[in-house]
């Protein structure tokens, strides 16, 4: 996949999910536009519900397992790329961090950022 560069959406989320899905104490995603983006190649999908009563699809590579991007049925017009996908330490930081009240006691979002105890309503 192509991205078509950077975005200004970019999350980082501490919720338990998130947390699991990603393996570390947060996950951070980068969203684009769904016409934005074109998604070529096989991917297996994991859905949960999340606590807000939405659907969130995680799409994973068929052949290593590493999470591609995600959907979530709360802003389908929207993909979201996992920045560590993207490899590119230069890469803008999140501008949003949500679901803090389950965030590592020592994990630090710097900069100018949203916080948000929970989900950004």
């Amino acid at each position: 996949m192509k991205l078509p560069g950077p975005t200004p959406l970019v999350v980082a989320c501490h919720c338990v999910a998130c947390q699991r899905r990603s393996g570390s104490p947060f996950g951070v995603t980068a969203y684009y536009p769904a016409e934005r983006l074109a998604i070529a190649g096989p991917a297996r999908m994991f859905e949960r519900n999340t606590d807000e009563g939405n659907v969130f699809r995680t799409y994973f590579c068929a052949t290593c397992g590493s999470t591609v991007y995600v959907k979530s049925d709360k802003h389908p017009a929207l993909i979201g790329i996992p920045v560590g996908a993207i490899a590119d330490p230069t890469f803008p930081g999140p501008v949003r961090s949500v679901w803090e009240q389950t965030m590592h006691g020592w994990a630090a979002i710097p900069g100018n950022v949203e916080h948000f105890a929970q989900g950004r309503g």
